[in-house]
């Protein structure tokens, strides 16, 4: 168990929470937790912790949303998925926690600011190409692997195709929980996920569940805007984060 004083643990527990809240209501909310985490813990060290957390909130996703689904919008992302997260493992393993961290907020900045500038030149669906698909599929696999900061770059992707606030949720619950069981063996391999990981998780579990509870009573009062909105806003404020820590 990770030596830490009792406000460390607190903003752990909080960062618990985000990742409850982020499953069932506000995906950009788990860039909260992951300032805290690597604010906290070494940025590698923290990817490794958040990881496990982000699992159980997987579970919690499914449950609330999986009915909602549009399963055939996720077939084009895999192949690119997969690419980013080899070149994240290759990337953690020679990366500094700096760089690790810089180079997740820059990709963050980057993928708003270009889905922004594509939803105001067109009312269709821009992110549903090929093209689109690939890009945002490599940079959520790349940015998933090295600081589990895929949930803003996919954010961002779906909100590009104009998802309904409850199909992007049912989507992004089956994406992200079979993304992050495909990288547990990449971060076991690394030395990302050792016993004592587990071992604080189990500690910081109880959080998310709150979260997720919290975030499903959320859910009933959010109307599709607003919900776009907060998605951008906190996916701005990690990266910038990311940037400057």
């Amino acid at each position: 168990m990770p030596d830490l004083t009792a406000l460390a643990w607190g903003a752990l527990a909080i960062a618990a929470v985000a990742v409850g809240v982020s499953k069932a209501a506000l995906p950009g909310a788990n860039t909260v937790a992951i300032a805290l985490f690597a604010a906290i813990l070494p940025a590698k060290e923290s990817t490794g912790a958040l990881l496990i957390l982000l699992i159980v909130g997987d579970a919690f996703a499914l449950w609330l949303h999986r009915r909602h689904a549009r399963l055939r919008a996720l077939l084009p992302l895999i192949p690119a998925v997969l690419a980013g997260l080899v070149l994240g493992s290759v990337f953690l393993a020679f990366a500094s926690d700096t760089w690790t961290r810089k180079v997740i907020g820059a990709i963050l900045l980057l993928v708003t600011g270009v889905t922004l500038w594509r939803r105001r030149r067109s009312a269709e669906a821009p992110g549903a190409g090929r093209v689109a698909a690939a890009t945002y599929g490599t940079l959520g696999g790349f940015s998933t692997m090295v600081a589990n900061a895929a949930g803003p770059v996919m954010s961002m992707y779906f909100l590009a195709a104009r998802f309904p606030m409850r199909q992007f949720l049912g989507t992004t619950a089956w994406f992200f929980a079979g993304i992050n069981l495909a990288k547990v063996p990449f971060s076991v391999g690394l030395g990302i996920i050792d016993p004592a990981t587990l071992l604080m998780d189990l500690v910081l579990v109880p959080g998310v569940v709150v979260g997720a509870f919290l975030g499903r009573a959320l859910l009933s009062r959010l109307d599709q805007r607003t919900f776009e909105r907060i998605v951008i806003a906190l996916t701005i404020a990690g990266a910038g984060y990311l940037l400057v820590a």
